[in-house]
């Protein structure tokens, strides 16, 4: 079996009966060329089937319509919803998205960051689970503009978009203490790389001190995000003879551990146990009890990020730096009311 070479744009230049460069000039629209013979490349380009090289077209245009897309887990639910913003919009503005998953490692963040510039990306959207001055330092160098998604986002001077992270914590937990609850866990992801104060542990200690209940750290639980995590966790907090009203999780996947946790700890939730997520994700209203959640709008933070990036690209006025998006306290199934009790 012969294996037919690729059209070439030589191929398509002598078919066409035109020089190389002017099937360029057609395929990037860079100069002007008589309507019939324009024509007449398009029509053999269409007959040939033939592709341009984006590498050799960005070269001429300086566009590659690539934006680098880096990511801290790619199957992480967080990053799947994001990224489906992401996606959607990209498609709008012929865009197309080059995907790097780091899995949080900074020497993984630094080689994407290099392979995204040698792919002559015009732009890039930096999903991370917490942001320090090192790779702020590093994504500047690059000299790619850069939009970030993080909580985390400090007093960087980064382009950057998010939930209201400590007022949303906040009022989920004097969601649970309206709710009859007072001894209430947080269970906070621990990809804290620097010190700093994490803006939803801050919530949650606000809420606490304005009902005149004391902080306990004890049952302040760091974990990952993961069902896995969730369910050591709660394990870890219920094996420690700590008697607990509630669990407010920061993540719905680590909620949702923690729920089996306490079934099988010997926990009825929500009768025993309340516990409650943050995100939204699809599967919390899919599970059983549904969860209790604060719901961010996954969707709107990717699709506002690339349209801030393609904003940025073109050399269009943004009107905020930061944006902080919208948040709900969605209330399922996960929650109990001890005030009826």
């Amino acid at each position: 079996m012969v294996t037919k070479k690729p059209t070439t744009i030589k191929d398509v230049a002598k078919q066409a009966g035109v020089s190389i460069s002017t099937v360029s000039r057609v395929i990037n629209d860079s100069k002007p060329v008589t309507n019939e013979v324009k024509q007449r490349v398009l029509d053999v380009i269409k007959e040939t089937g033939y592709v341009p090289n984006p590498l050799a077209r960005s070269l001429v245009t300086r566009k590659s319509n690539l934006i680098g897309v880096i990511v801290p887990e790619v199957t992480d639910t967080f990053s799947a919803e994001v990224l489906n913003g992401i996606e959607e919009i990209s498609k709008m503005y012929n865009y197309d998205i080059l995907l790097a998953n780091t899995y949080s490692e900074r020497d993984l963040e630094i080689k994407s960051i290099d392979l995204l510039k040698t792919k002559q990306v015009e732009g890039m959207v930096v999903i991370c689970w917490d942001i320090d001055q090192e790779l702020v330092d590093i994504i500047e160098k690059s000299g790619i503009p850069a939009v970030y998604i993080s909580k985390t986002n400090r007093d960087f001077d980064i382009y950057n978009v998010a939930t209201k992270n400590e007022p949303a914590a906040r009022d989920m937990t004097n969601f649970l203490i309206e709710k009859g609850h007072k001894k209430i866990s947080l269970m906070r992801t621990n990809y804290q790389i620097s010190n700093l104060s994490d803006s939803r542990l801050n919530g949650y200690k606000k809420a606490l001190e304005e009902n005149n209940i004391p902080y306990d750290e004890s049952i302040v639980k760091a974990c990952g995000t993961t069902y896995a995590d969730g369910y050591m966790a709660a394990k870890e907090l219920l094996s420690s003879n700590n008697i607990l009203d509630a669990i407010f999780a920061t993540s719905d996947e680590a909620a949702i551990g923690a729920i089996n946790a306490c079934f099988d700890m010997g926990y009825s939730v929500p009768d025993d146990i309340s516990v409650a997520g943050f995100n939204d994700v699809e599967f919390a209203k899919m599970y059983r009890p549904k969860l209790t959640t604060v719901s961010q709008p996954l969707f709107d933070i990717g699709a506002v990020a690339l349209r801030m990036i393609i904003k940025i690209i073109r050399g269009e006025e943004i009107d905020e730096k930061k944006v902080k998006l919208p948040y709900r306290i969605i209330d399922r199934e996960s929650v109990s009311d001890r005030n009826n009790k």
